[in-house]
């Protein structure tokens, strides 16, 4: 609570901008004792989180990350979003494969003897160009 004579920056540390003046009923001064209609009791509730978020503001941001990232939901998540990457990639292969000549043509190639015969076949058809 604000006195008279104070300013907003002899705001103590503890109250971040999102917070509300008057979320400390419980400390003199507060806004019944200084006239005010009671809009202490109207003040706003804590959310369930809240707690958990005020725990982790003391927490470096790499601290918060790795916590962040061990719940369940980031995991699922993660994997989600992996999985539908690793899918693209081995599609992309697949086409890429299709387009290159090999006998026989459905022998199965690792993803490096699919790169290497690409640029191989590449540079073979740059050479039958420049001739």
């Amino acid at each position: 609570m604000l006195n008279s004579d104070q300013t907003e920056i002899d705001l103590p540390p503890t109250h971040s901008e999102s917070e509300s003046v008057f979320s400390d009923c419980g400390r003199a001064g507060s806004v019944e004792d200084a006239g005010g209609v009671g809009l202490c009791a109207q003040s706003r509730v804590a959310e369930p989180g809240e707690a958990v978020k005020k725990d982790l503001q003391h927490l470096s941001r790499e601290e918060r990350r790795r916590r962040r990232r061990a719940t369940a939901k980031y995991r699922t998540a993660h994997a989600t979003r992996e999985r539908i990457r690793v899918e693209a990639f081995n599609m992309a292969f697949a086409e890429l494969r299709k387009l290159l000549p090999t006998l026989p043509p459905d022998k199965k190639l690792s993803k490096i003897e699919i790169l290497r015969l690409a640029i191989c076949y590449i540079s073979y058809l740059n050479h039958v160009l420049d001739v």
